[in-house]
């Protein structure tokens, strides 16, 4: 089943998760609700909070199913060109991605990775091919190709929202997080993209890539504390997390996963033991997704078209 997440920011004042989830599940309960959508193969949740600022960030959360993997889709639907961008985009979701933003009547100019994965192929690429003018983007760090590259403090601009680059080393070498501004007119609280650098009740492996367990647990303490995660994958762990909440909403916040994430509650010394001693099997798809992700997931249009 493909799930789908929406998200409609209209204030810049801060509300608790707590209060964002009760709000979903009164939504859920209520099926003549016109912000709710659900059918076989979606469903789609908004919210929104009070504030006189005019300007509205849409937001949705896409599941693929095979990699366990989230895409989002951000906007600026009060912008005129209502200019959009995809955050980690798969390969094999990009028709219905794009197929989405068309229905939304939104303006797609970024396509975004938090790092090279190892568990799909990029939709970069792919969309490139499908949608003229739209750059695709990563961290200069990883050394991939991509027609923008970049660094900590950069800023990606849609509209008038902006995403900050951070540097959150780790999982690999090149991992940045994707943040919202800190202005008083950007959403608020902030929404941190983590990639599998920060995951929920988890985080990523730091064994392959040029990974490091004590870059990991130094960078993802340089998030703000009230700062909502939204990680590039499910783990185990937020699967246990996700039957213990009345809506499987993948989001949480720094400041939970500090109190209750099994890795994260440990001091710097354990947490390096703990990773380096998980006996984690060898990822199926890396041989596979490294190195089409390294060219921007094009590798089989590349191979073919220089045969």
């Amino acid at each position: 089943m493909l799930r789908l997440r929406c998200l409609w920011w209209t204030s810049c004042s801060s509300s608790s998760l707590h209060s964002n989830r009760q709000f979903l599940n009164s939504t859920i309960k209520s099926s003549s609700s016109s912000s709710l959508f659900r059918s076989s193969k979606m469903e789609a949740v908004s919210y929104s909070t009070q504030s006189s600022s005019s300007k509205k960030l849409l937001f949705r959360q896409l599941f693929e199913k095979e990699s366990s993997t989230y895409t989002y889709l951000l906007a600026d639907a009060s912008h005129p060109d209502k200019p959009a961008l995809l955050v980690d985009p798969v390969d094999k979701t990009v028709d219905r991605d794009l197929s989405l933003i068309k229905d939304l009547g939104l303006k797609l100019i970024y396509a975004i990775n938090t790092h090279v994965h190892a568990d799909h192929v990029t939709g970069s690429g792919l969309i490139k091919t499908k949608v003229p003018g739209v750059k695709s983007i990563i961290s200069k760090a990883s050394k991939a190709s991509a027609d923008l590259h970049v660094e900590a403090g950069d800023k990606i601009q849609f509209g008038d929202f902006y995403l900050e680059v951070r540097a959150t080393p780790g999982h690999t070498l090149g991992c940045v997080t994707y943040i919202t501004g800190d202005d008083a007119d950007q959403p608020q609280p902030r929404m941190a993209f983590t990639g599998d650098a920060l995951l929920i009740r988890g985080c990523g492996r730091t064994d392959f890539q040029g990974g490091s367990s004590e870059q990991l647990y130094e960078s993802i303490f340089t998030l703000p504390k009230d700062t909502f995660i939204y990680p590039a994958m499910i783990t185990k762990g937020s699967r246990k997390w996700m039957l213990k909440e009345p809506f499987d909403c993948q989001v949480s916040t720094v400041g939970e996963e500090m109190l209750y994430n099994p890795r994260l509650t440990k001091d710097e010394e354990t947490f390096k033991s703990i990773m380096e001693n998980l006996k984690l099997s060898y990822p199926k798809m890396i041989d596979v997704a490294v190195p089409a992700n390294m060219v921007c997931g094009l590798q089989d249009l590349e191979s073919k078209a220089a045969a």
